[in-house]
């Protein structure tokens, strides 16, 4: 980001990001290693390896790439293929290998893995230079390429409703001339067209005719009977494979059964425009197909909200605790004493507003420190991004980001888990300290190891090896349960919470309160407000997460951020105000739900979401709803504990303000 103030204003701080690796430079011939990623599907929410399905393998067998701890949390599984290409050189109908993809398609007998993987509309991956493969779509009068979500394994015909696969590809590279080193290139664009060829062929004497669904021949040479151009050996004149090719009168897509010649086109183009640093510039604004205008809307839209909440406030509050004071701290009449005036309102609960909670101290204690922890870690996560530094070409950056500013931040969560308790007069401080070390992330813990159990039962790659797991302990006891009883140590030396007033002994009796003020109808309203200000960028953050779409517009989502913790502080204390009014002075939960009802929203908002997904099984259920349960209860406690911060700031204030007697 140029500036802070550039990287508020712009889009994303679109055209600029640090890059997660050094730029390299490729010699004409030398390799260019295409690597292949997990597969992901909107069916299933469940990714899974490539090589699951008998796709052709490289010699000696798939290596997996060094990946990160966020890679492994996201499902990536990042390998090597057998693809051969080499930079600025062309390849026509480059044959790669025969392999059998099992039985065909019958009714009454089970599909094989590819005709289940079409079906449930699975899409590949393929990465080159560090850079994810653009899907290239082509019909008789449009061309469209998408920058997001891979391209698909296969098709389902939609007159025979039965499977076919892209067993042929034509790999687009676009290249940029290094300008200091004239006689090299680097990769600024990776596009794939996939294509279904039904190769009639012969497969060379040493071919294994009786394999197995599943077993693959690499690097197999056959006799294609009926070629198309680009594979006929016999014209001299070369072209890579056309849509018109494939298409022509006579052919036919290849069944996604039996034995399968899989074969790839390489088309290299100088880009002179593109550069390096901006080469990720389509992915991250998927091409323009949400223009900024779309976040600059959502963000007009949320500062009319914040602004009508201000105005409500200030003709509100400000108005009626004018009065108030001025009730309040004026000298009273003679003829006011004699009528012995029984005053009314907020001044009434001085002695009791600083009580400590009805219910369970401890348990707000830990929520209230679980919630800045989550704050302070949202805060740092979103000001890294908008400032560049979590740049999407090195995959994890983000998730890793995430899970270590959480742990750091334990200290946060002792700290003010110890100082409330400490004002509350709790004793248990141990107990209270072990439940904030233990509890969310104890909760998250539980729910991750469920998780995993379904993506284990799946065969998805989003399941977590051992290794994997151990450091995540090891993160959480070792590092984050540490800081949280370093923090909560400095917040027990520290002196309690002073308020201006002092607590009675005995409980004042709270009248009965007005329907208005019920929980129900204080969830429902304090909630709808902030989610109504995050809603637009909360359906885009959804669409990354679960239709791997690019979501890089951090800037936008900072400003939106700030005004969904000034709406819920605003709403909170509203009705914070009502309550004190109504003299009623359980403020410390009600504050809480109010701020945190925006995660209920969230979560009914989920349900609506879901139906964009075509999701039809039980392990789809339980992954999608189990995250998003856990994102609405982080978020709750985050906003929770804005509501009970600002209402504190704001009861200290008033009642510091007026004299009591």
């Amino acid at each position: 980001m140029r500036t802070l103030i550039a990287a508020l204003l712009l889009p994303g701080a679109q055209g600029f990001y640090l890059p997660g690796v050094n730029p390299y430079s490729f010699s004409e011939g030398e390799g260019v290693k295409l690597k292949v990623n997990k597969m992901t599907s909107q069916k299933t929410l469940l990714p899974v390896d490539y090589y699951r399905l008998p796709f052709c393998q490289p010699e000696g067998g798939p290596k997996m790439d060094h990946e990160n701890l966020g890679e492994f949390l996201a499902g990536d599984r990042i390998e090597s293929s057998p693809y051969r290409i080499n930079m600025k050189v062309d390849m026509f109908c480059e044959q790669l290998c025969i392999t059998n993809l099992g039985r065909g398609e019958q009714k009454g007998v089970s599909p094989n893995k590819m005709v289940r993987a079409i079906r449930k509309n699975y899409h590949n991956n393929w990465i080159v230079d560090n850079i994810p493969a653009a899907s290239k779509v082509e019909d008789e009068a449009t061309v469209t390429t998408r920058y997001w979500q891979g391209f698909p394994v296969g098709f389902i015909a939609s007159d025979t409703m039965k499977a076919y696969v892209h067993n042929h590809v034509n790999i687009e590279i676009q290249y940029h001339s290094v300008e200091t080193e004239p006689d090299k290139a680097r990769v600024v664009r990776f596009t794939i067209e996939p294509f279904s060829i039904k190769h009639d062929f012969e497969a060379s004497a040493d071919d294994d005719d009786d394999a197995e669904e599943g077993t693959v021949k690499p690097y197999k040479v056959a006799d294609i009977q009926n070629p198309i151009e680009s594979c006929n050996p016999k014209i001299s004149k070369k072209e890579h494979t056309r849509y018109e090719m494939v298409y022509a009168r006579g052919r036919e897509p290849q069944p996604a059964s039996g034995r399968v010649l899989f074969t790839y086109d390489v088309t290299w183009t100088e880009n002179k425009a593109l550069h390096w640093a901006s080469r990720w510039d389509v992915y991250l604004s998927m091409d323009n197909a949400i223009p900024a205008k779309v976040h600059w809307l959502s963000i007009a839209n949320s500062l009319v909200i914040v602004i009508v909440l201000s105005a409500m406030i200030a003709a509100i509050l400000v108005r009626n605790l004018r009065r108030d004071f001025n009730r309040y701290n004026r000298l009273a009449t003679d003829e006011e004493k004699a009528e012995d005036m029984e005053e009314f309102g907020w001044k009434l609960v001085h002695a009791d507003v600083f009580r400590p909670p009805s219910f369970s101290p401890l348990l707000m204690s830990v929520c209230c420190g679980t919630g800045a922890q989550l704050l302070c870690m949202a805060i740092l996560t979103i000001l890294f991004s908008a400032m560049g530094f979590l740049s999407p070409s090195n995959r994890g950056a983000l998730i890793m980001a995430q899970l270590l500013l959480y742990v750091l931040m334990g200290s946060v969560a002792g700290y003010v888990t110890s100082r409330l308790y400490k004002t509350f007069k709790g004793k248990s401080w141990q107990k209270a300290t072990a439940c904030v070390a233990f509890g969310f992330p104890g909760i998250t813990f539980a729910l991750f190891l469920v998780m995993n159990v379904v993506a284990l039962s799946q065969g998805s790659s989003d399941a977590v090896p051992p290794l994997t797991m151990f450091i995540l302990l090891f993160l959480w006891f070792g590092i984050s349960t540490p800081l949280v009883f370093f923090g909560a140590y400095f917040g027990y030396k520290q002196e309690a919470i002073e308020f201006p007033v002092n607590t009675s002994s005995i409980p004042r009796q709270i009248p009965d309160q007005p329907w208005f003020m019920g929980l129900p109808f204080t969830l429902a309203v304090g909630g709808i407000l902030p989610f109504g200000a995050c809603f637009v960028e909360l359906y885009f953050i959804l669409a990354s997460v679960w239709m791997d779409q690019y979501y890089y517009v951090f800037a936008f989502l900072l400003l939106v951020f700030a005004i969904l913790v000034i709406t819920a502080a605003e709403i909170t204390v509203l009705f914070n105000y009502f309550q004190l009014c109504g003299e009623n002075y359980h403020w410390w939960w009600r504050s809480f739900s109010t701020g945190g009802s925006t995660g209920l929203y969230v979560f009914l908002y989920s349900f609506v979401y879901f139906k964009q997904l075509e999701a039809n099984s039980l392990a789809t259920y339980v992954l999608y709803f189990g995250y998003m349960g856990l994102a609405s209860l982080g978020l709750f406690l985050m906003t929770g504990f804005v509501g009970v911060t600002t209402c504190l700031i704001f009861n200290k204030t008033i009642f510091g303000s007026i004299k009591i007697d």
